[in-house]
């Protein structure tokens, strides 16, 4: 198993490197929208899930041919399951021209061995999107041991405890929880959470369950709006390539679509290739049935 993958261009972090530290689909939570699938193994117990050493070779022989934006903790599940992820954070700091990403859905900081492992961080993006425990069931569907109280505590005591930057995820889904009476209490809370900016999403690529809907661009201004100056919709920006060494590029585009859909653009973003030549690799990879495409929206998302 490859626990390193990318860079890939993410649309908060610019060029990400991404750390995989679960298996595929073990995670607290089996949200509507996960863009990975369906989770096959909920729960709420940090374990060592993949090991470390490994880990930390693979970082060692990529951080030798690409130079990121961010070192980010995320893929396949919730990072914050594996029980030394504070080995890896610090490894990576050791190598002082990197900084670290963690990217989790927040839900085991009301664990205090958790806080602690994280706090060697730069960024933490956790996600807090409705303070209503029915539609936090509903959007989410958490391990049994995890509530939406234990979620808003985490997150206090996160921010009470991390020094660096943290970025609070607000998902939002058509007829979930985009009402004022959803938002006007999240904001709320959220203020007492006080994270550093409060970063807007909705579906942008296809979902594990049909039922989660995007937002219209205006649902989501007229949103951002009630937070104010910390509020910031997270848009598609579109970067300069970077040329990298790579092992092969049909490798590579492999390797970005088997962590989560891609499109031609995602992968000139990553990879600084021409998109023409994009998409013929994209075509070819698909004939070959390494790739099937799906439509979402206006665009094509490919997925091993």
């Amino acid at each position: 198993m490859a626990y390193v993958f990318g860079p890939v261009p993410s649309r908060r972090l610019g060029l990400s490197l991404g750390v995989d530290l679960t298996p595929r689909k073990t995670c607290t939570y089996d949200c509507l929208y996960c863009q990975v699938g369906r989770t096959t193994q909920i729960t709420a117990e940090p374990n060592p899930l993949v090991p470390v050493k490994e880990v930390i070779h693979e970082l060692e022989q990529k951080l030798r041919h690409v130079t990121p934006d961010f070192v980010t903790i995320s893929g396949s599940g919730e990072p914050t399951l594996h029980s030394q992820i504070d080995e890896i954070i610090a490894y990576v700091k050791r190598r002082k021209k990197f900084r670290v990403a963690v990217l989790t859905n927040g839900s085991l900081f009301w664990r205090e061995e958790v806080v602690e492992r994280v706090l060697g961080a730069d960024m933490i993006m956790p996600t807090c999107s409705t303070v209503f425990e029915e539609t936090y069931k509903a959007i989410h569907r958490p391990h049994p041991g995890i509530t939406l109280d234990l979620l808003i505590s985490g997150l206090k005591s996160l921010r009470r405890a991390f020094r660096g930057q943290l970025f609070l995820e607000v998902m939002l889904l058509r007829g979930f929880n985009e009402s004022e009476r959803e938002i006007v209490a999240l904001k709320s809370v959220i203020e007492d959470i006080g994270p550093d900016r409060v970063q807007l999403n909705t579906v942008v690529r296809p979902p594990s369950d049909s039922r989660a809907l995007a937002l219209d661009r205006k649902t989501l201004e007229d949103i951002k709006k009630c937070f104010g100056a910390a509020g910031e919709i997270i848009a598609e920006r579109q970067r300069k390539p970077r040329k990298q060494r790579f092992d092969t590029l049909f490798a590579q585009i492999l390797e970005m679509a088997k962590r989560r859909p891609v499109r031609a653009a995602d992968v000139v973003n990553a990879l600084g290739v021409p998109l023409g030549q994009v998409k013929s690799l994209l075509k070819t990879l698909e004939e070959g049935g390494s790739l099937r495409s799906r439509g979402h929206g206006n665009d094509t998302y490919y997925i091993a």
